[in-house]
């Protein structure tokens, strides 16, 4: 990635840890400058050794960017982001903007969006897809907020989204260019990127459900349940491996999940608890209050709640392809 940015713009990064840090190390690349804060310490240090400037609080943050103040928080979506976004709220002044990068409830950005304007400061919510491979590969952007300031940080999702790469337009589509090709979309205004997002994670959900009951039946096709005539030994590192070319159900989670094969055909590594980090349960309460069915939505999210009493295969795959993609180490059965 060129570091001569004629667009280059400061922005300050709160939370550095797998994602956070990733995306400061990206943006550095693109050739913005960024100044980097989080309460670990040595994720400050890391990123000062990277190149990127430090802080040790939100203050001097605040105090050290220039206006605008443009200020991504990349903190685990709940209590955590709502205290850094009030706390910022109270130092940032009219015309700065805000954004927040996890995987926080829209409902959540909309009421932020509200109280934030009554000060004159832009919240922008962007959905964030791409885990720890996103420093390399880019992250898939899906932003909510006010167009105008979606616009004036254009240069910022331009760098941190993959770009066009060789896939190809939909055939039929518009030869309008559209950001939309280059990995990232202004999805409408507040709460609508995060929206997008966990629909997005829904599906994630159904997907790798789905991958994981199918190697699942595999694995257990010599089962002494069945007539001998009718038992297969199936090598699923194998077949994954062939799936991966020119199979209708190849995609970048059956890449990993053929990298988890190779490494530990049994997935001996894995207890299989998996956990649902919110956007699951959000999507399935969407569909209810939207009068859409979503029987495989709804029932990949009950696998998880399962998982956690107890396990199959098909668990520990789940939980083989979340530390894949994004790193989530699974918790251990009580």
């Amino acid at each position: 990635m060129s570091t001569n940015n004629e667009n280059a713009m400061q922005i300050g990064m709160v939370g550095l840890g797998k994602m956070g840090a990733n995306m400061v190390k990206r943006l550095l690349a693109g050739g913005h400058h960024c100044i980097g804060y989080d309460v670990n310490s040595a994720n400050v240090d890391a990123i000062i050794g990277a190149g990127a400037d430090g802080v040790s609080s939100l203050t001097e943050l605040a105090a050290k960017l220039p206006t605008p103040r443009i200020v991504w928080c990349m903190v685990p979506a709940g209590e955590l982001t709502e205290a850094t976004v009030k706390a910022l709220g109270e130092l940032l002044e009219s015309g700065d903007v805000i954004i927040d990068g996890g995987n926080s409830f829209y409902k959540d950005d909309v009421r932020r969006s509200e109280a934030l304007a009554d000060k004159g400061i832009h919240y922008v919510d962007v959905g964030t897809s791409g885990g720890v491979w996103g420093v390399e590969r880019g992250y898939c952007l899906m932003i909510g907020g006010p167009k105008a300031t979606v616009d004036l940080l254009d240069p910022i999702f331009k760098t941190l989204a993959p770009g066009k790469g060789d896939i190809e337009p939909t055939p039929g589509r518009s030869s309008e260019p559209s950001t939309v090709e280059q990995g990232y979309a202004h999805c409408g205004p507040a709460g609508s990127g995060h929206f997008v997002k966990m629909i997005h994670n829904g599906i994630e959900y159904g997907m790798m459900m789905a991958y994981a009951e199918g190697f699942d039946i595999m694995r257990n096709a010599n089962s002494k349940n069945l007539p001998e005539n009718l038992r297969y030994d199936l090598n699923l590192t194998d077949i994954a491996e062939v799936w991966r070319r020119g199979s209708v159900v190849s995609s970048w989670l059956l890449d990993l999940t053929a990298g988890a094969l190779v490494e530990d055909p049994d997935l001996a590594g894995y207890s299989g608890y998996v956990e649902d980090s919110g956007e699951g349960r959000w999507t399935v309460q969407a569909a209810i209050d939207e009068a859409v069915p979503a029987h495989v939505l709804t029932a990949a999210l009950y696998a998880r709640f399962r998982s956690r009493q107890q396990n199959t295969f098909s668990d520990k795959m789940i939980s083989a392809m979340r530390k894949k993609f994004g790193g989530h180490i699974e918790k251990k059965l009580s």
